[in-house]
């Protein structure tokens, strides 16, 4: 090693030997330390930190009960802690003693954050703060912290010091109970999402409430009653099915090719209850089934829709163990208490895949419904719904409904834009021949893989004309 070089790493390393040994003076404004200390009346210090963890989707709920315990008190306070990067990668014990030594943490503004609350409203939350109030005449001091995977934490956190640890530990089981029944999710609309760090990082998406009328479900006469009389009014006989030992929770599933209304169907089962919370997992979301439970047991009364669980009834990728995680599914309705007022509606466009699952698991769905391919009526129906203000002949309308066996909602949908495209490429009114035009265009040969992919079966017709 070069002889000044190493000249330099020995006076170094001798500097940063006397910076720990050595307390650095305090900076000007309070210190954290002193603060705490004269908030409780005791060294800081010496007490315990009681921690709890909070999940990032129940943040806000923690967040609104502190400020409401906060304005019980009048002479109580919250503070920010500066200090730099090191008071995000510290706990509330590192940095009681830091403090001692030659680290300071200097009070200052509390950080914010802004969180959603409900479809398009966000509420501004403590990021990093610490309040100091009384709770039954003992003081307590709370350092709230909000989840940053960046810096290694998945979920917030509530660091909670007092010189009578059963008031830290009575004011957290207090706490925990009102999130229980006082939530911002309550009786809304929201799905898992995936955040950027990972599985255990999920946060939560609201969305607003689906308006839609029966008249814009078309589906086979008495289906769509049937299955919404299973999900929504058995709540309505709560008490008589009660009082008669029955069991309120109940499973729905909904199947049939893509494209044929069962997510329309579940839209509507979602206009249809306000009040009730709903959660909506799919895809890589279908991980947080268990959270989800818990949630709709909490939040009842309570819907969870699980869409396309054949794409889960043999992965293992997502769960914790040998068993395909639509396995957790299943368990996680099971495991709900009798009396739980929650609906579980399960979709799925693979039956075949399913029903090997569910055998293994009978009682969890009560209730199988197919949504079919729509018969011609219905096709005629979903075009004159598609078409409202468009005004095409019914006779237009019967020979196109006639002319697309075999084909979905979504073939209908698509084959009313075709015509609107059509006379605005010619720039004239939209005419019958318009979609009739269309009709002959998406029925060609040539069109299969499009066919294919609004869901139809067109293509695969038996001689009398039947789906295959």
């Amino acid at each position: 090693m070069d002889e000044k070089l190493g000249s330099f790493v020995e006076d170094f390393a001798a500097l940063v030997q006397l910076a720990q040994a050595t307390r650095l003076p305090a900076s000007g404004g309070e210190q954290l330390l002193a603060a705490l200390t004269n908030h409780l009346g005791v060294p800081a210090q010496g007490l315990p930190v009681v921690v709890e963890e909070v999940n990032s989707h129940r943040y806000v709920d923690a967040d609104i009960l502190l400020a409401a315990t906060a304005r019980k008190d009048a002479g109580s306070r919250l503070v920010g802690i500066g200090g730099g990067d090191q008071r995000h990668h510290s706990s509330l014990s590192d940095m009681l003693q830091q403090a001692q030594g030659y680290s300071q943490f200097p009070l200052a503004q509390p950080d914010y954050s802004n969180l959603p609350v409900g479809a398009g409203e966000q509420r501004q939350v403590v990021a990093l703060g610490i309040w100091f109030f009384t709770r039954r005449g003992v003081p307590l001091a709370v350092l709230q912290r909000k989840a940053e995977p960046r810096f290694g934490r998945e979920s917030g956190t509530l660091e909670v010091l007092s010189p009578d640890p059963q008031v830290a530990a009575d004011f957290l089981a207090d706490l925990r109970l009102e999130m229980q029944t006082n939530s911002v999710l309550k009786g809304q609309v929201v799905s898992f999402t995936m955040q950027d760090y990972g599985p255990s990082s999920a946060g939560i998406t609201f969305h607003a409430r689906p308006v839609l009328a029966a008249s814009e479900v078309i589906l086979p006469e008495g289906l769509l009653a049937k299955v919404a009389e299973h999900a929504i009014g058995i709540a309505t006989h709560r008490r008589a099915l009660q009082a008669m030992g029955q069991h309120l929770k109940r499973g729905i599933l909904l199947y049939g090719p893509p494209g044929t209304g069962k997510t329309h169907t579940v839209k509507y089962l979602l206009s249809e209850s306000t009040g009730t919370t709903a959660i909506i997992l799919s895809g890589g979301s279908l991980a947080f089934i268990s959270e989800a439970a818990r949630m709709a047991r909490a939040l009842q009364p309570s819907m969870v829709v699980l869409e396309d669980c054949d794409l889960i009834a043999e992965d293992r990728s997502f769960g914790h163990g040998p068993q395909p995680l639509l396995f957790e599914v299943l368990d996680a309705m099971d495991g709900l208490d009798d009396d739980a007022d929650v609906t579980f509606v399960l979709t799925t466009n693979r039956v075949d895949m399913l029903e090997r699952a569910l055998a293994q698991r009978p009682g969890r769905v009560d209730l199988a419904v197919q949504v079919p391919l729509p018969a011609e009526g219905e096709r005629a129906e979903l075009l004159r719904l598609y078409s409202r203000s468009l005004g095409f002949s019914p006779q237009a309308i019967a020979e196109a409904a006639a002319g697309t066996m075999g084909t979905t909602a979504s073939f209908a949908r698509e084959l009313i834009r075709r015509a609107v495209l059509a006379a605005a490429f010619a720039e004239v009114e939209v005419k019958d021949e318009h979609l009739l035009n269309a009709v002959e265009e998406l029925m060609a040969d040539s069109e299969s893989l499009t066919r294919s992919l609004l869901g139809s079966n067109a293509g695969d017709l038996q001689p009398g004309g039947a789906p295959t």
